[in-house]
C-alpha cells in the first residue's frame, strides 16, 4: 500500500520530515519491490518504528516504509527458547505474543514503546552486568539490501555479518524479521529505595556487581538517589504486583504529573527550579519506596508522557563516579536549573561492532532536559566531560560525534563501514544522520534529491 507522505515527527519533537511516499508492506517481498522501485526512481528509503529516537536516525524524506504490517511471531520453538519477530513488533505486545510459549526477553530497557527492529537497531538496553543490551539477543536475522536482495545472516548462514547486522543503525538494510533467543518466563523482586547520591557513588562498583539488575536517578540540586535493585526469581515464583490504584498514583500522578509540572514551572520561572527539585526530591523519597514483584516486563518498564530530550553515554564501567560526579559540578558552577533526573545504568561487554558496550563492560550516564527548554548548552557540556572518558553515545539519542570522532572509540568502524559498502553500495538507506555519524560517500544524485526534501519537510 503506498500513500503520500504528511509530515512526520519523532516522540521528542526534535526531527520533522514529510516524506514523498509512504509504503506499507506486508512482507518481504513486498519491502523487496517497494527498495526496487524507490531505486528506479533514484530516492533513499528508510523504515520507520515508534519515532522514539531523538535522533534524526529514521528521518526519511524519500520514501518512508511503515513496517507496522510486517509483525507479530512468525515461527517460535519454547524448547529452544527461540523466537522469529516481524520486524514491526513492538516490544510493549511481547508479554502477550511470548505468554503461550513461557518465554521473556533476557532482558529490557524501562520504555517499551519502540518496534524490536528499532529498538535493537539503535542500541537499546537495560541494567545489569550480566546482560548485554537487545541485540546481543539477536542469532538470526532477514534483510532486504540496497540492492534489493532478501539474505538471511545467522550463526550458520553469513555469521561473520552478526556482530554488525545486529546491531545495524538501519544502514545496511531494511530488516523483515529477527531471531531471538529468549529465556523462560521470570519474575523481578524489585526493591527502589532512597539513598544518599555521595553514599551511591562511593559503593557503586559493589551495588552493580552485587544484584541482577542495578541503576539509579539523582535530581540535581538534591542529595539524594533513588536506587531501583531487581533480583530475578523463577517464573513460578511468588508475585505481589502493584495494585492498579497504587501504579497510577506512584507513576502517572507523582512520576508523570509532578515531572510536568515541575518541568513547566522550571520554564516560566527558573529561578523556582531548585526549590522545585527538592519538592520532588522530597516526594520521591517518599513514594519511592517500594518493595513489590511480578513478570518481567511489567517491573523493567515505566510509561513515559511527559515528553522530553535525552543524551546517553556509555563510558568504562569504572568511570561512572568520577564522570557523574564532573557532571554534578559541571551543574553547580554553571547556575543552571536542571529539572529534570540524571539515570545511571550499566551492561556486560558484547562483541556487537557498533554498540556502545563493545569491547568493554559499560556504565551509562543519561541526561535530559524537559523538550519546550533550550537542551544544547547544557548537553555540551555534558557530552565534553563523557568524551574525556572515551565516552560512546547512544545512537538513538541526541550528540554532536560525526564519524571522525566515532572511528576513535569504536574499532571496528571501518569493518563495519565495509559492510556497508558491500551491502548498501549506493547508500539506499542513508539520511543526513548516517550521512554524519558514518560518513557520506552518496551518490550525488540521491544526495541532492533528498536534502532539498528533508529541508522542505522539516520546515
Amino acid at each position: 500500500m503506498t500513500a503520500t507522505g504528511a509530515v512526520w515527527r519523532n516522540w521528542s519533537r526534535t526531527e520533522a520530515v514529510r516524506p514523498l511516499r509512504v509504503e506499507r508492506p506486508a512482507g518481504a517481498e513486498a519491502v523487496q519491490r517497494a527498495v526496487a522501485a524507490a531505486a528506479a526512481s533514484g530516492l533513499r528509503i528508510k523504515p520507520v518504528g515508534s519515532g522514539h529516537s531523538f535522533t534524526g536516525i529514521a528521518v526519511t524524506p524519500g520514501v518512508q516504509l511503515d513496517m507496522t504490517g510486517v509483525s507479530g511471531v512468525l515461527d517460535a520453538d519454547a524448547a529452544t527458547g527461540r523466537v522469529t519477530l516481524g520486524a514491526g513488533t513492538r516490544l510493549h505486545e511481547l508479554p502477550e505474543l511470548l505468554a503461550p510459549y513461557g518465554l521473556a526477553l533476557e532482558n529490557m530497557g524501562d520504555i517499551d514503546r519502540q518496534t524490536i527492529s528499532g529498538a535493537t537497531s539503535t542500541g537499546t538496553h537495560g541494567t545489569g552486568l550480566g546482560f548485554g543490551g537487545l541485540a546481543t539477543q539477536i542469532v538470526a536475522a532477514r534483510l532486504v539490501t540496497g540492492t534489493g536482495e532478501l539474505i538471511t545472516v545467522s550463526e550458520s548462514e553469513r555469521p561473520e555479518l552478526l556482530p554488525a547486522v545486529r546491531l545495524g543503525l538501519g544502514a545496511l538494510g531494511v530488516l523483515v524479521d529477527v531471531t531471538l533467543q529468549l529465556v523462560p518466563r521470570y519474575v523481578l523482586h524489585a526493591v527502589e529505595r532512597p539513598r544518599p547520591i555521595d553514599e551511591v557513588l562511593d559503593h557503586w562498583h559493589e551495588l552493580v556487581r552485587d544484584a541482577d539488575h542495578f541503576e539509579f536517578y539523582w535530581f540535581p540540586h538534591t542529595a539524594t538517589a533513588l536506587t531501583k535493585t531487581n533480583t530475578r526469581l523463577p517464573g513460578d515464583a511468588p508475585r505481589r504486583p502493584l495494585g492498579r490504584a497504587s501504579r497510577w498514583l506512584d507513576d502517572e500522578v507523582l512520576a508523570n504529573g509532578l515531572f510536568r509540572a515541575v518541568a513547566a514551572a522550571g520554564r516560566v520561572a527558573p529561578g523556582t527550579t531548585s526549590t522545585l527539585a527538592r519538592l520532588t526530591d522530597a516526594v520521591t523519597r517518599h513514594s519511592g519506596d517500594r518493595d513489590f514483584s511480578d513478570f518481567s516486563p511489567a517491573v523493567f518498564t515505566t510509561h513515559r508522557s511527559v515528553r522530553f530530550r535525552e543524551m546517553e553515554y556509555a563510558v568504562p564501567l569504572e568511570a561512572v563516579p568520577d564522570a557523574f560526579r564532573e557532571v554534578r559540578a559541571l551543574i553547580e558552577r554553571k547556575g543552571w536549573r536542571i529539572s529534570f533526573p540524571i539515570e545511571v545504568r550499566a551492561a556486560a561487554s558484547d562483541d556487537n561492532w557498533l554498540s556502545t558496550a563493545y569491547g568493554r563492560e559499560s556504565g551509562y550516564i543519561a541526561v535530559h532536559r524537559y523538550f519546550r527548554e533550550n537542551h544544547r548548552e547544557y548537553f555540551a557540556g555534558v557530552e565534553e566531560i563523557m568524551r574525556g572518558y572515551g565516552g560512546r553515545p547512544h545512537w538513538g539519542k541526541l550528540h554532536t560525534q560525526n564519524a571522525q570522532s566515532l572511528r576513535e572509540v569504536y574499532p571496528r568502524f571501518d569493518d563495519f563501514l565495509r559492510v556497508r559498502d558491500e551491502l548498501d553500495p549506493e547508500r539506499r538507506f542513508s539520511n543526513a544522520y548516517l550521512d554524519h555519524v558514518l560518513g557520506d560517500g552518496v551518490a550525488a544524485d540521491i544526495v541532492a534529491d533528498d536534502t532539498a526534501r528533508e529541508s522542505a519537510g522539516a520546515a
